[in-house]
């Protein structure tokens, strides 16, 4: 039996004298998916990092691993996010920049030379092209041998919030859910430990919304997808299982643990209505990601005690991985130093903290189950209101979840500029002292150039007939409706690029407009 410092012994859950009947990894899950939680095991410290070139961004991923990251998170850069190989003209003065630059399969291997690909677990963070960049890893894997049942990971492949919340989309909204319900699909068949989408309401929370839109939101937008997948005749007790949620965490520490709670007995109810009779389909698992739009440039080294904070929340609201911003991340990309902050804070939590001894620790109080209760009352009023325009695809298509969006964020925003809302050192306890800067990681703007040759140099090398035979057959796959994927990792394992499979795509679905 674990022990406080003290000396004091610690149950693994506390359901009395609280009145709680319901236990962890109990439907609906609000305490935890598993009864022991972190008792039995981690959460998976899954640091979010990739800039420059595969090549530097390899060297990165061997620092995180050396240090005790359990699990790589892959930022892309936002050519790569929308489909656009380097050298293309639209893809001028951002290669490289807030993402690893990939443009092929070349790129793939060396940005996980020396990585097993199936002795860890991968997220990329990548929407619009995620069929893309997730048949370079399966070709990779295949390369390196691997047995793809035992290949897991995530590719976040949620493409309404792109359309609500950051946009980064290629194509107009109902091809990009035809696309999603093909990935399940396909990964159901051959990468069955793969979760097919992470539903992420990260982003939209740091669009602007509340903590009950991004809750809300982020619900309903699962629910389409999983509708889609019905309607497609996919097995719900299958594809439901490899489904997982990205949420943020920010700093009101109660909010965010009631919010991750009232998200799993909201998720479990409503996969049980569609259909789903399998424990493991009901389970909401999620990936927290600390809040980026809470750092602040001003007084940077007080973002650790922000990001430890979050961290807190996230962990005692049930996460099964977590990402730590580096306390720099208003100013640039995380430093080498800042990320190892990030990491260290995440270990202490771990290992120090006292959080990781019993399962759902805030269970039982009166202020977390009261919290709890009211955010699942408001964000299932809201999804009411999203179902009764047709559902999420609906919502965004008219616009109305960008404008709830954009009217929260205006909201928050004049409540920090009138002083209602207090930002420790932006408008109050600012400092007199002269604040020296943190270094900032600089990203060479020659990397376009060197993507740019590697590019000329993959051309010459492949079999150019090959690779335009295998797009003549996507664009063929597209028009028929057959399923995208066996087309698209074809392409890939013949080296065609990342903008050449994009454009077959543009031309056969056209692009979307805002």
């Amino acid at each position: 039996m674990k022990k406080t410092d003290s000396g004091i012994p610690i149950e693994e859950v506390y359901s009395q004298p609280s009145g709680m009947k319901e236990l962890p990894g109990e439907y609906p899950f609000t305490r935890g998916i598993r009864k022991d939680m972190y008792r039995g095991r981690l959460w998976t410290m899954r640091q979010y990092a990739g800039f420059s070139t595969a090549e530097e961004s390899n060297e990165r991923y061997h620092y995180l691993l050396s240090q005790g990251t359990t699990g790589l998170s892959v930022a892309f850069d936002l050519p790569t996010q929308i489909g656009y190989d380097s050298d293309h003209a639209m893809s001028e003065g951002e290669v490289g920049k807030v993402g690893v630059a990939i443009d092929s399969l070349a790129d793939m291997e060396t940005l996980f030379k020396g990585i097993t690909l199936q002795n860890i677990t991968s997220s990329m963070t990548i929407n619009a092209t995620a069929s893309t960049l997730l048949a370079m890893y399966v070709a990779l894997a295949k390369k390196q041998g691997a047995d793809l049942s035992k290949i897991s990971g995530t590719i976040q492949n949620d493409i309404l919030k792109e359309y609500a919340a950051r946009g980064t989309y290629i194509y107009p909204v109902r091809p990009s859910m035809r696309i999603i319900t093909d990935i399940f699909a396909w990964c159901s068949r051959e990468l069955p430990k793969w979760n097919t989408i992470s539903i992420s309401g990260y982003h939209i929370r740091e669009a602007g919304s509340t903590a009950v839109q991004e809750l809300a939101f982020t619900l309903a937008n699962g629910k389409a997808y999983v509708k889609a997948a019905l309607e497609q005749g996919l097995d719900i007790d299958v594809f439901g299982k490899r489904l997982s949620f990205f949420f943020n965490a920010h700093n009101h520490l109660f909010e965010e643990v009631a919010k991750f709670r009232a998200a799993r007995r909201i998720w479990a109810s409503m996969m049980k209505e569609m259909g789903a009779t399998a424990p493991e389909a009901m389970m909401l698992r999620f990936h927290t990601q600390t809040g980026g739009s809470t750092l602040t440039a001003q007084q940077p080294d007080v973002n650790i005690v922000r990001v430890a904070i979050q961290s807190m929340a996230a962990v005692l609201g049930g996460t099964q991985s977590l990402h730590t911003n580096g306390f720099d991340e208003a100013l640039g990309l995380p430093t080498q130093d800042a990320a190892r902050i990030a990491l260290r804070t995440q270990q202490v939590v771990a290992h120090e903290s006292g959080i990781t001894d019993t399962v759902d620790p805030l269970g039982g109080s009166y202020f977390i189950e009261n919290l709890t209760d009211q955010m699942e009352k408001e964000a299932r009023n809201l999804i009411a209101l999203i179902d009764d325009m047709g559902g999420a695809v609906t919502a965004v298509e008219q616009g109305w979840m960008q404008d709830e969006i954009a009217r929260s964020s205006y909201n928050y925003q004049k409540d920090i500029d009138n002083g209602k809302k207090v930002i420790v050192g932006v408008n109050a306890f600012n400092s007199d002292q002269q604040q020296t800067a943190p270094p900032i990681l600089k990203i060479d703007d020659n990397i376009r150039h060197t993507q740019t040759q590697k590019l000329q140099q993959l051309k010459s090398d492949r079999n150019q007939s090959q690779v335009q035979a295998n797009l003549a057959q996507l664009s063929e796959a597209a028009r028929n409706g057959n399923n995208l994927m066996p087309n698209i990792l074809t392409a890939v394992e013949s080296y065609a690029t990342l903008g050449e499979i994009a454009d077959v795509l543009r031309q056969e679905f056209g692009e979307y407009k805002a």
